[in-house]
């Protein structure tokens, strides 16, 4: 099983619209791929940040590209996404899952 795990910064006003906005966008087109196992959101107010971490859980790296396209270790944004985001990282990390729950 391979992790994707993204990480973003929104201004903290804008945390909570970011939340919604995510599951309408990346959450559900990542859940909607054959091969994912689920994602999980994270959020931590830092000051005027919020910090965001999207892990997502893929069978293999096959399903990985059906949603990331050819180059998986680039993170994939949406057009809406500037809105948001303090910055948009290019890449994004990837672990081969070596202990899971049941």
């Amino acid at each position: 099983m391979i992790a994707r795990l993204w990480h973003g910064r929104t201004p903290r006003e804008k945390a909570d619209s970011y939340v919604e906005y995510i599951k309408k966008t990346g959450v559900r087109d990542q859940t909607s791929i054959e091969g994912n196992r689920g994602d999980y959101v994270f959020h931590r107010i830092e000051g005027d940040v919020a910090h965001f971490i999207v892990l997502s859980l893929w069978d293999s790296w096959d399903a990985v590209r059906r949603f990331a396209g050819e180059d998986p270790e680039r993170a994939v944004y949406y057009p809406e996404d500037g809105q948001y985001l303090l910055e948009m990282p290019p890449d994004i990390e990837h672990y081969e899952v070596s202990v899971s729950p049941k």
